[in-house]
């Protein structure tokens, strides 16, 4: 839970950062190159490429926090360029989506992780060996939680996505 309200603050700081017009539409502009035909396994990719640095001993916390607050600053950058996007609070995207739970819950995962190998190395509880096998089950976790979000985020992107990032294409 700690690791979902470090997540989640370091997101609304990203989304309460301030973004000239001309970057907001420039992320856009990129952003919509990034995702054009994209599907669920790109999406499952890319969150994976993120995801699995968190569970580096200590980088993973910072990691997760910056992964965390470029996040937050995409949402900006949609709410700067989509004002109805305004009427949401910046966590409803994360709270309220199937996919963004899942997503945050992987993440707090490999953060949390992180933090209990420092934890290991530095009070020499037990041998670091011994963390191995937790580690690749929660990495497990985190690759099927991904998986999971990756298809329901693509189904949802199918449904609603172009509205999204170019609302007068509808």
């Amino acid at each position: 839970m700690i690791f979902i309200a470090i997540f989640s603050a370091a997101y609304s700081v990203g989304s309460a950062s301030n973004m000239s017009e001309q970057d907001s539409k420039s992320f856009i502009k990129e952003f919509q190159q990034a995702v054009e035909g994209i599907d669920a396994i790109g999406i499952f990719a890319h969150n994976t490429s993120v995801a699995l640095p968190m569970f580096v001993p200590g980088f993973g916390v910072a990691w997760g926090s910056f992964a965390a607050w470029s996040t937050g600053l995409a949402f900006r950058a949609l709410v700067s360029t989509t004002p109805s996007l305004a009427k949401l609070p910046p966590l409803a995207i994360l709270y309220l989506s199937p996919f963004g739970i899942m997503e945050l819950i992987a993440y707090s995962i490999g953060m949390s992780r992180s933090f209990l190998l420092v934890n290991t190395i530095l009070r020499k509880k037990t041998e670091l060996r011994y963390e191995l096998r937790p580690t690749i089950i929660e990495i497990g976790i985190v690759i099927a939680l991904l998986l999971a979000a990756a298809f329901i985020e693509y189904a949802m992107i199918q449904e609603f996505g172009s509205t999204l990032v170019n609302p007068k294409a509808h």
